[in-house]
């Protein structure tokens, strides 16, 4: 709603923004990104969905109506503004340890020590790419800043990224920035977490993990460019905790998940960046945001009917309220991933099982009852008010037939619209039978994938780099 009022206010048009209590401030902070630094907003006390319904009376005509007149009626005040540094500014000189309590005192940080981004190491970075520095990679909300070149480089430089992974972090901005994907929901309350996928020769290039550990830190690369993409939500998004970042309980910040491209080769697999519109053997990066997930542990079976059964049990396992992101809040945007270790892939492929084959079992066969759905659309949670059935939903046009084929409410239906919703990868230990399950926030962290650029002379850029 703050986005509409900002369009009426722009226009001339006096508007109040209902926000609860909760979320006054990032409406406050919020509303900064939107160019109207004093958005006016009227409270709401406590959260709407554990009032009673004469609590809820009670507060709005005791707190909010008095706030929303107000808002209406009188002149807001003048809003105060802070002038940032410049692009190339140094905001300061000192120690490193004097540098690293500067910036997380001004909130520049993820609290853990960083690389101070001198213009010197700046500098290599933008080495990396044939990109001028002020070069605009889009705008990233809630904050609306220029993502440009030059603050890729910076973050990269603070991660403990090396300057050769820079092609790969302009690919993430640019990710980032892409309306598709909907960073402005970096914040929201389930807490959920982007996950980097990489694909392509650069893995082997950068010396990315994609065996034993994967998802796991250690390793510079995938730790390093994980950091990075915090560490930019943080200071060019402008995600804070307590403030614009509403996450009820965070998932930190995950290492890249390379997949293992000789494995895919092997078995005749496509990439997870083929869904992506990119062909193997090109270097892409996908990202998406997940909201949890749990390993399948000792997979059973030498064929892949004998496999399938646990894995399917493990998505529906996994998938709860976000099913409204399958049909409710958004439709056929829950795009839950399965990982899959080296060993598993093979043993599946090699009953002539090609990538498509297994979305299409998952799909037909990773389901559960029609009214467990319904309760999660509308009974254990309001997502979906109205407590509206799956055969309303088809319907109205909201949702695919294959969701009211009958009217049994035990019926069992598919936890995603098609079989290609569900994504696959394969990375891993390549000789343990594990797997392991992301459910999805559908649209606010729709996945989106992005060419990785490399600059002219790479390989010789390479090689230095290599050298030092």
């Amino acid at each position: 709603m703050l986005r509409v009022s900002a369009v009426a206010e722009k226009a001339g048009f006096p508007s109040s923004s209902l926000v609860c209590e909760g979320f006054v401030g990032q409406a406050g902070t919020t509303s900064v990104g939107l160019g109207v630094p004093n958005m006016p907003v009227a409270m709401v006390p406590g959260h709407v969905d554990m009032q009673t319904d004469n609590e809820l009376r009670d507060n709005i005509l005791g707190v909010t109506l008095d706030q929303v007149i107000s808002n209406l009626t009188e002149q807001p005040a003048a809003a105060r503004t802070s002038v940032e540094p410049g692009p190339e500014e140094i905001v300061f000189e000192g120690s490193f340890e004097e540098v690293n309590r500067l910036f997380y005192e001004n909130r520049w940080s993820d609290g853990l020590p960083f690389v101070p981004p001198t213009p010197d190491k700046v500098a290599e970075f933008l080495a990396f790419t044939d990109l001028a520095p002020d070069h605009a990679l889009g705008k990233v909300p809630p904050d609306n800043r220029a993502a440009t070149v030059r603050s890729v480089a910076a973050n990269g430089v603070m991660a403990g990224c090396r300057p050769e992974y820079m092609p790969i972090l302009v690919a993430l901005a640019e990710a980032m920035a892409d309306p598709a994907y909907g960073v402005e929901h970096s914040g929201n309350t389930p807490g959920s977490e982007t996950l980097v996928t990489l694909n392509g020769p650069i893995i082997k290039e950068l010396g990315f993990n994609y065996e034993q550990g994967a998802l796991r830190d250690g390793f510079m690369a995938n730790t390093t460019v994980g950091r990075f993409w915090r560490l930019y939500l943080r200071n060019v998004a402008g995600f804070l905790p307590h403030r614009t970042d509403k996450g009820t309980y965070g998932n930190t910040w995950r290492v890249v998940l390379a997949e293992n491209e000789d494995v895919l080769a092997r078995i005749g697999w496509e990439p997870l960046a083929s869904d992506f519109g990119f062909r193997a053997g090109e270097n892409a990066i996908t990202i998406s945001r997940y909201t949890g997930g749990d390993v399948v542990t000792s997979v059973y079976g030498q064929t892949a009917e004998r496999m399938l059964p646990y894995l399917g049990d493990a998505l529906v396992k996994q998938s709860g309220w976000q099913l409204v992101f399958t049909v409710g809040m958004a439709q056929g945007t829950y795009r839950p991933l399965l990982l899959l270790s080296p060993i598993l892939a093979e043993t599946i492929a090699k009953g002539g099982w090609s990538r498509g084959d297994l979305k299409r079992w998952l799909f037909d066969n990773a389901r559960l009852p029609a009214s467990k759905f319904e309760a999660y659309m509308g009974e254990y949670t309001n997502l979906v008010p109205g407590r509206r059935t799956l055969a309303e939903m088809v319907e109205a046009g909201k949702a695919p037939p294959v969701f009211a084929e009958s009217d049994d409410p035990e019926r069992m239906v598919p936890l995603v619209c098609k079989p290609d919703d569900i994504l696959v990868a394969v990375t891993g230990d390549p000789l343990r039978t594990n797997a392991y399950v992301f459910s999805h926030n559908g649209m606010l962290g729709y996945p989106v994938g992005k060419r990785v650029a490399l600059p002219e002379g790479w390989e010789a850029k390479l090689r230095a780099a290599r050298s030092r």
